[in-house]
Parts: structure tokens; C-alpha cells; sequence
């Protein structure tokens, strides 16, 4: 499964900020360039450089990495609160600690955060942030996860970095410390770092560090120091369970987002059992339905098969069989009008079937009226309810009868039509 992990710019700092403390940088749009890495393993780049967020590699996950001096670090005791008032619920406890409006903040747990426990809350610039993902999602590289770069933990770490405004200024080295205790970013220029130093090497501390302040870094510190790319910090940040898009910033599944996700899910590694055994479904259905359909073939040949050596046995002069029910059907017609025996649609079959439900109290019939198939009889004085026992006599034998304007139709049953009795 791919992974594109690209780099949030730094935030503008105070330096770079108008007197009046707005930021004089514009903000993010769609010719902004990102920094990037692609990655099947998460372990090694396949591609990386810089380029436009439409521009950017297609990758099963995004996920964007922040610099290591736009998250502070705030140490709480997790509140026992419903997830929809989580939120404001920190906002209370982290009040007294901010330097801007907690609503302009946005806060993030750490992984595996469980009410009553210790935890540590990250805290970003809000609109900040939610500018740099809205240019990426609207580019089609849409955010999956946000990870921090470094974050406070067990293992103490200390990374060297180049904290100058602009890719062509002279390198400004800068230190990120982190461990149990929190994290911060100090200018090597300081006092303060140094005074920090002892502290750090008196535990073992894994050091790393940008290739563009290794020297001065190396020298800082007075040991050798594993020199590490931005593409392969970003790539060990991404690997790590920190993801900060909770709460209002939290992805909505949604829509296409929402298929996106689902199709992601589903064409990834651990679905690919799913996979086979809906293909290995599909194939059984096709086989077992062609299967199905060839045996009932077979059936339907082997029905016709019977009625034409039927049709042969019964009237050996049929030579050529077209439809062997119809000729069948033909062929007895034929031989009962040879053998002078009325049919279902003869004059006498008709009346003899009116006389038998003829109703009891009226005259003999005083005309009738013969088409082949259907008999037409005088029938003057009958009620409904005469009519209907007629009909109702007949339609078990087959008979269809229709009374009106004093006159009764019988004929043989067939698609419903006129007025049935």
C-alpha cells in the first residue's frame, strides 16, 4: 500500500510576522509547493521532491507531517467527559496554560488516551492548519493523518534542524529535545540549550540530525551524530500512531470521501482474503449457474424428445414435426370429427352443458344462436341471481358464461373478458 507523506511548511514565526502581529506571509493556495515523499514500506522513499499540491503523487494514504516547533505539548490528566463535550472539557483544563484563545486552538489526544489517566494534548494553530489541509483536499491528495515530528516520550531524543526563514539564507541550527518530561525547540545560539545538555547525556538519548547543520551540530554537541533527510524524519514520524485529525478537524466520511475510503480499505493487504473468496464466489455462481442452465437444457430437449415420439407413435403419417403439441391436437381433432364424436366447441358439447345448469322453473330456450365455440340462448326473464348460479354451475367443467339483455353466451373458458357470471 502506497504512502505519500508530505511536509507542512512551517508555521511563520514571530520574526516574520508585521508589527501589528499579523502574519505577512500569504496563505497557503494551489500553487503552494509541499515537500514530499512516496513510500511503499513507510520505510524507504520510492519518489520524493517538491511540488504543487496538484501535483502530487497519487498514494493509498496521506499523511502530513508537521515541524517539530508548530505543535506545543500540554500534560493533563484526561477528564471523564462524553466525546462531544471532550473537547471543551480540555479547553477548561488547558485554559490557564494557553497564550491564545482556546478556540482558536486545536487540540489532539495522544494514542490509546483513557479517561482518569495521565496524557499528553497536542495543541496547533487551528486555522493554520485547517488552511494547508483544505489546499490538499481540494487538490485530490486529501489528508488522511496529521503526525507531529516529534513528540514527548519515554525515549529521550534530541534532533538538530535548520531553523533559517528562507531555503537560501545560511543555516541557522536549532535543537528539538524531547522525552517524558515535554518537548521544546532551542536555537544552539542560546544559553538555555546548553544549560539543557547535561540533563539529555546523562540518559541515552538518541541524536539525529539535518544534513545542512551536521557540521555545527556535531561540533555543538562534541560527538558524532546520525545524519537524517527531512524525507526520512517525515518517514518515522508517519510511522508512528499520532494522528491530530480529531474533533472539528477530524475527516468527514462522506460522499465520494467516504467510497475513497472504503475502496482504499478494501483493495488493502489485510482484505485480500475478502477479495479471493468474493472471486472464488463469483466463479462457483457462474459455473454452478451454467450448470444449472445446461441440466435444465438437457431436461427441456429430453421433454421435447418425448412428445415428438408420442406424436410419431400416435400418427405414424406425420412425416415432418414442426410443433408436436399443436400437431398432436390436430391430428385427434381430426380423428374424433372421422369418428363422429362431438368436440368441447360443438353444438351438441354446448348444449348438453347449458342443459345441466339450465335453472330449475324456466321455459326451454326459444332461440339460439351457434358460432364454433360459443352458443348464444335466448334467456328472457332471468334475475341476477339466476345468472350467477348459472355460471357458477358451468365454470368448474371449464364454461365461461355472460348474461345480458336477456340473452346467455356460453362459451369455453379463456382470458378474462365482458361480464362473467
Amino acid at each position: 500500500m502506497s504512502v505519500l507523506v508530505v511536509l507542512i511548511p512551517p508555521r511563520p514565526r514571530l520574526s516574520a510576522r508585521a508589527a501589528g502581529g499579523e502574519e505577512t506571509s500569504a496563505p497557503p493556495s494551489a500553487g503552494t509547493e509541499f515537500a514530499y515523499a512516496l513510500s511503499a514500506d513507510m520505510l524507504e522513499p520510492t519518489a520524493q521532491g517538491r511540488a504543487a499540491p496538484a501535483l502530487l503523487p497519487k498514494a493509498d494514504t496521506v499523511v502530513a507531517v508537521l515541524a517539530d516547533a508548530d505543535v506545543a505539548w500540554h500534560r493533563v490528566t484526561l477528564p471523564r467527559a462524553p466525546a462531544a463535550k471532550l473537547r471543551a472539557a480540555l479547553s477548561g483544563l488547558l485554559e490557564e496554560s494557553l497564550l491564545e484563545d482556546a478556540d482558536s486552538l486545536h487540540m489532539a489526544l495522544a494514542p490509546n488516551a483513557s479517561a482518569g489517566q495521565s496524557a499528553w494534548v497536542a495543541v496547533v494553530h487551528k486555522a493554520w492548519l485547517a488552511a494547508h489541509l483544505e489546499v490538499l483536499d481540494k487538490a485530490g491528495a486529501a489528508v488522511d493523518r496529521v503526525v507531529p515530528g516529534l513528540w514527548p516520550g519515554d525515549a529521550p531524543q534530541g534532533h538538530f534542524f535548520d531553523a533559517s526563514a528562507d531555503a537560501g539564507d545560511a543555516p541557522v541550527p536549532a535543537l528539538t529535545l524531547a522525552d517524558v518530561n515535554g518537548l521544546v525547540c532551542l536555537p544552539l545560539a542560546g544559553s538555555l540549550a546548553r544549560a539543557l545538555l547535561p540533563a539529555m547525556t546523562a540518559q541515552p538519548t538518541r541524536w539525529t540530525t539535518t544534513p545542512s547543520v551536521a557540521a555545527p551540530a556535531e561540533r555543538w554537541l562534541g560527538a558524532p551524530i546520525t545524519v537524517q533527510s527531512e524525507t526520512e524524519h517525515a518517514l518515522q514520524a508517519a510511522r508512528s500512531l499520532w494522528n491530530l485529525r480529531q474533533f472539528d478537524l477530524a475527516p468527514r466520511r462522506r460522499g465520494s470521501r467516504a467510497m475513497r475510503d472504503l475502496s482504499k480499505r478494501f483493495l488493502s493487504p489485510g482484505w485480500r482474503p475478502v477479495r479471493v473468496g468474493l472471486v472464488a464466489l463469483a466463479l462457483l455462481q457462474v459455473v454452478g449457474l451454467n450448470a444449472w442452465a445446461w441440466a435444465q437444457r438437457r431436461t427441456l430437449d429430453d421433454k421435447r424428445q418425448a412428445q415428438i415420439a408420442l406424436l410419431k407413435a400416435a400418427h405414424p403419417q406425420v412425416r415432418s414435426v414442426l410443433d408436436a403439441p399443436l400437431q398432436m391436437q390436430r391430428e385427434t381433432e381430426v380423428l374424433r370429427a372421422a369418428a363422429g364424436k362431438p368436440g368441447p366447441g360443438d353444438l351438441e358439447t354446448m348444449l348438453s352443458a347449458a342443459a345441466s345448469a339450465w335453472p330449475a322453473g324456466q321455459g326451454p330456450v326459444q332461440s339460439l344462436r351457434f358460432e364454433p365455440g360459443q352458443l348464444t340462448l335466448a334467456a328472457p326473464g332471468w334475475n341476477d341471481e339466476q345468472a350467477r348460479a348459472f355460471g357458477e354451475r358451468l365454470r368448474p367443467s371449464g364454461w365461461r358464461s355472460e348474461y345480458a339483455q336477456g340473452r346467455v353466451t356460453l362459451s369455453r373458458a379463456a382470458a378474462p373478458g365482458g361480464r362473467g357470471v
